[in-house]
């Protein structure tokens, strides 16, 4: 198979581009892969891909980029296709939207992948006749916001198949969005194993990684350390990750007197070396699934403590077993579960041992096998009855263009309903 993924930028160090690299490397033992990046900022990327795997960009945005996109008007003015509601359409414009559909109306693939839900649309939208359309789902429909929940009810009846990280999830997303003729499948995000040995749990260190964003409740963690700290004072606390959250964490940890005990360390790749420091890792998110970085993190041999948030933690961590899951968004719960391991180091290294052995499910080559194994089904299922795959395209735009007029109406019916009581 051809496999095409629809990267957002391959040049950065977040959990989707490490996830998507992985899978790409996999995959590419045994089918031809390429991963397009809507968007280059630096000449090379971050991370390592596989000699097998191509890499190529549709829109260059380095300062001495030669193709002058930077300056092109184009990308001045907004997109049109992909979503308004979505996170990073502030970096989208006119000219990604052209790219992007030049993109697939030439793509030679027989998957194309989105991993985000706004490229996702786009594959749904506009990927020419003949390849499958995927879109990859890295954190959970509950995270996003009604209107871009409404858009992808518009553009998501009309792919063949939606990969989510969890069960949870993918029962959320058939419920929710309803869509016929979509399969829907859980698959947990590749996480290659580390090149260390596993974490010794000798650190006194707590370690956490991802966006720092509202949804990831950061501020949970940094009150709960308050409360490790008041017991246990030898132990730290490390915030891997950029995002739009740093500044009022960084005023919590002054606030609070943490300064000297929680450091917000930024970006960093590869996370393994660091992982392999600590003794513990955390993740607080209540809104989101537990992401890569937990994974990552049980590769590693560390035991975890994440918060009982309905879409992925009970899927990833269990309780006792190989690790600690409590109440989503309070900061007691939390801190009484980081220093019962704390205060056992036998229990630490027992949970460790059993993390380590549970993350084999993460490794690149059985997540691979899985996306190969449904990705073949879908396709032998469309070589064996042709218009299958027109069928279900044609009901699928039937279906979110019905969607659509739905909610257009609705807007259309609460902006009046706003009009009259400001008359």
């Amino acid at each position: 198979m051809h496999i095409s993924f629809l990267l957002h930028h391959a040049y950065g160090v977040g959990e989707t581009v490490r996830a998507t690299f992985s899978l790409a490397d996999a995959l590419s033992e045994q089918h031809d892969v390429e991963i397009v990046s809507v968007l280059r900022h630096r000449d090379a990327p971050a991370l390592d891909l596989g000699p097998r795997v191509a890499l190529r960009h549709l829109v260059d945005l380095r300062e001495h980029g030669l193709a002058g996109d930077r300056t092109d008007p184009a990308h001045a003015r907004p997109a049109r296709v992909f979503p308004a509601a979505e996170p990073r359409f502030g970096q989208y414009s006119e000219l990604t939207d052209h790219r992007i559909a030049a993109h697939l109306r030439r793509t030679e693939a027989d998957v194309v992948v989105g991993t985000r839900p706004g490229l996702t649309v786009h594959i749904a939208r506009q990927t020419r006749r003949g390849p499958l359309r995927v879109g990859q789902e890295g954190h959970c429909l509950a995270a996003h916001s009604r209107e871009l929940r409404l858009a992808l009810r518009g553009a998501y009846p009309r792919l063949d198949a939606l990969v989510t990280a969890t069960e949870a999830d993918a029962r959320a997303h058939l419920r929710r969005l309803r869509l016929p003729g979509v399969r829907v499948a859980a698959v947990p995000r590749a996480v290659p194993a580390p090149r260390l040995a596993p974490a010794d749990g000798s650190g006194r260190w707590v370690v956490a990684a991802g966006r720092l964003t509202r949804a990831k409740r950061y501020d949970v963690l940094v009150r709960a350390f308050a409360a490790v700290v008041a017991a246990r004072p030898e132990w730290r606390l490390r915030i891997y990750g950029g995002g739009p959250e740093k500044p009022a964490l960084r005023a919590l940890i002054d606030e609070l007197g943490l300064y000297n005990h929680v450091f917000l360390m930024g970006p960093a790749a590869p996370l393994e070396s660091e992982w392999a420091k600590g003794a513990l890792a955390v993740d607080p998110a209540g809104r989101e699934p537990a992401g890569a970085a937990l994974a990552e993190a049980m590769r590693c041999g560390l035991p975890v403590v994440a918060t009982d948030c309905p879409f992925g933690p009970g899927e990833l961590v269990e309780d006792g077993v190989t690790g600690r899951v409590v109440t989503a968004g309070h900061p007691p719960a939390l801190a009484a579960a980081l220093l019962e391991l704390i205060d056992d180091t036998d229990a630490r290294a027992r949970l460790g041992a059993t993390a380590l052995a549970a993350s084999a499910r993460f490794d690149p080559a059985a997540v691979a096998g899985r996306h190969a194994a449904l990705f073949g089904e879908l396709l032998a299922r469309r070589r064996g009855s042709g218009l299958r795959g027109s069928l279900h395209r044609v009901r699928g735009a039937l279906i979110g263009g019905a969607y659509a007029t739905k909610h257009a109406a609705e807007h259309t019916a609460r902006a009046a309903v706003r009009g009259v009581r400001t008359v």
